[in-house]
């Protein structure tokens, strides 16, 4: 099992999904599945990000609600969750 942190702002943006009303069990479903080191399934799309945001990978966790993470040999962590313009807008 990894272990597990999170960044302060991660933190804040699960507060800003609790508000939305988004089914936070989905999201602890997919954190467990990545800190025992189980692929996702292909339904979660799970790629690899570019540009600033490398070495990080993305997962949705429905349709337009993400999660950013980064994992190594034996730590997860939890970078930023929300939507799609929530995290990459300019």
């Amino acid at each position: 099992m990894k272990k597990v942190s999170q960044t302060r702002q991660f933190s804040r943006d699960v507060k800003r999904m609790r508000k939305r009303g988004k089914d936070l069990g989905k999201l602890r479903e997919i954190v467990k599945l990545l800190a025992e080191g189980t692929p996702l399934p292909s339904t979660y799309r799970d790629h690899p990000l570019t540009g600033p945001w490398q070495p990080s990978r993305d997962c949705h966790i429905e349709g337009d609600w993400i999660l950013i993470y980064t994992t190594d040999k034996g730590s997860l962590r939890l970078e930023r969750t929300g939507t799609h313009s929530d995290l990459f807008k300019k």
